[in-house]
């Protein structure tokens, strides 16, 4: 298909999968086209969109001229996973949507496996602080094809999930940002090989007048740029280059070095854009973060809790733990597929483990030997167990919730379990304002 003749006018398009991006396609789609819906599980569908419904033996002798698919559908494990397939070329995203409706909007794009949501949150609110006209989308939890009322110099900040690009065809940025890569989501790709690979479509269709940001520390990626020939102008992050504007910013949130990472990638698109540096240091030192996120929950002189829920992997947890001194670190879950704890030894002096869930033990004998470890069940009796941990120790600590791990042994998301940790503590923070 030829990129330039596609339109979404009169077509039939099947939407599978109605979560929030489903229904945000079906609504942008179906002025001017014939949509279909299905979905594995109908009970939570709208009512008002049920007579759009169809079943899976009428599907299936059905043509369509797109299928756009939800990133949340495993392609290789659906109930329609021969007829996908089959139909391969037809499958877009709500990126491709996008991409097709908007083709000259500008596009910075952000992926990773650490570090998405608040690098993109970051970069919205330094744009928003420039008075520019800036929507922030994508995986972050805003359906793109939501917005309304763009404009010829709207920003679009988007963040991308390997999920979302692994299905594109056609989605292109001005501005592609890959934070880092480290294995993750392995149940899903496969391979670490294809998970790169989905990440690393976002720079595939790039000229030569946008740009790429990529960590200059990052072997694979820099690999990957030279055997691939981008086409972009690629950027790499020098993070010792902005460490005399870190001493400017008085934010425990750039704290660990993950953060500060983040914020020389920030510095880097503000000097292309030609931002002054000085917006990007208020808008630093005014940042609060996104919730369950390296989230600040209580600080004092003695005791500082930080809730990290959104962390699913030891690689997340990592900067955090090379922080701080004194950590009771609780982590746990459903343990991801091909991850590995990687931590400078020096480091493990300073962490007490305090494990639970599903795969605890397997969890444990991923950790050094040297880190005190203790496991439970639940959550709930691990901060129970925590609560007799340190109600001996009067010197300054840090209690770290950062599960390196999914959530789905015993919440829904990581929103459910970070609210679960933050209810759960209140009695310790109670205890340390006596």
């Amino acid at each position: 298909m030829n990129e330039r003749k596609i339109n979404f006018k009169n077509k039939k398009i099947l939407i599978y999968g109605f979560g929030k991006s489903g229904i945000s396609c079906f609504n942008f789609l179906k002025g001017n086209n014939t949509c279909t819906i299905y979905d594995d599980n109908t009970k939570n569908i709208p009512t008002r969109f049920k007579k759009k419904l169809i079943n899976i033996k009428k599907l299936l002798n059905i043509s369509f001229d797109f299928i756009v698919l939800s990133p949340g559908i495993d392609i290789n494990k659906c109930r329609i996973s021969a007829y996908l397939s089959r139909n391969r070329p037809k499958i877009i995203t709500e990126l491709d949507i996008f991409e097709i409706s908007y083709p000259n909007i500008n596009k910075i794009t952000i992926t990773g496996t650490n570090g998405k949501s608040t690098t993109s949150k970051l970069l919205h609110d330094l744009l928003k602080n420039n008075k520019m006209d800036v929507r922030l989308t994508g995986n972050i939890g805003y359906p793109i094809l939501m917005e309304k009322k763009i404009k010829k110099n709207t920003i679009f900040v988007i963040e991308a999930s390997s999920y979302q690009l692994d299905y594109s065809q056609y989605f292109k940025s001005k501005y592609s940002v890959i934070l880092n890569l480290n294995p993750d989501h392995l149940e899903r790709h496969g391979t670490f090989k294809n998970y790169v690979n989905a990440k690393f479509k976002i720079v595939k269709l790039q000229t030569k007048n946008d740009y790429t940001f990529i960590d200059s520390e990052n072997k694979i990626l820099n690999e990957l740029v030279k055997k691939r020939k981008i086409k972009s102008k690629v950027i790499k992050i020098d993070y010792f280059k902005y460490k005399k504007y870190f001493r400017l910013i008085d934010n425990i949130y750039f704290k660990n070095s993950s953060n500060r990472k983040n914020l020389s990638f920030i510095f880097n698109i503000a000097k292309v854009l030609k931002i002054n540096f000085k917006t990007v240091i208020n808008t630093a030192n005014k940042f609060k973060g996104l919730d369950f996120r390296q989230q600040i929950i209580y600080q004092s002189r003695k005791l500082l809790i930080i809730n990290d829920s959104k962390s699913t992997s030891f690689s997340s947890s990592v900067p955090l733990l090379e922080s701080y001194k004194n950590i009771y670190w609780i982590l746990g879950g459903l343990a991801k597929k091909g991850d590995k704890f990687k931590l400078n030894k020096k480091y493990y002096s300073n962490i007490k483990a305090f494990v639970y869930g599903k795969d605890r033990n397997l969890l444990i004998n991923c950790l050094p030997s040297k880190i005190f470890c203790q496991s439970s069940l639940t959550l709930k009796k691990i901060l129970k167990n925590l609560k007799n941990n340190i109600k001996n120790d009067d010197s300054k600590k840090v209690i770290l919730f950062s599960p390196s791990a999914a959530s789905f042994d015993q919440f829904k998301n990581f929103e459910e379990r970070g609210k679960f940790f933050n209810k759960n503590i209140k009695y310790i923070i109670k205890e340390a304002r006596k």
